[in-house]
């Protein structure tokens, strides 16, 4: 073996796998409780926050997706009029993350949303890659 390729190898066994970008990006398991004929979202806002976006844009997403009528209340809990499990939150949240928060070219979540000419798009802080979404996802 030639000096090069021993250095090579070497070099390669020491090198570890890099991480896949969503290892440090998690979001929190929605932490759901029933109220009478509500589901009450009680971590809505420390979702939001790892999210990094707006309260009103995610919960317009989850009334849409599931159908249903929502508010915040003044602790920042989300309130879904109806009975929903954590699975079915979970899910949406998931999708939520993958259509407004994720960039499709990269997959940091290093993403802000940006509204340019009546288009709502995806712009990408790691990257710079600017997709155009769709608000009705």
């Amino acid at each position: 073996m030639s000096d090069y390729e021993d250095h090579l190898e070497d070099a390669l066994s020491e090198t570890t796998e890099p991480a896949e970008p969503t290892d440090r990006f998690s979001v929190p398991d929605p932490a759901l409780r029933r109220e009478g004929e509500t589901t009450v979202y009680d971590n809505f806002d420390e979702t939001v926050d790892r999210l990094d976006r707006e309260p009103d844009h995610v919960l317009r997403y989850l009334k849409r997706r599931l159908g249903t009528r929502a508010s915040r209340d003044e602790r920042g809990r989300a309130r879904l009029v109806g009975s929903f499990s954590t699975d079915r939150v979970r899910e949406l949240i998931d999708d939520y993350v993958a259509a407004f928060v994720t960039c499709p070219e990269c997959g940091s979540p290093d993403t802000h949303l940006e509204r340019e000419a009546g288009t709502v798009v995806l712009r990408c802080d790691a990257c710079g890659a600017r997709t155009a979404v769709t608000e009705r996802e």
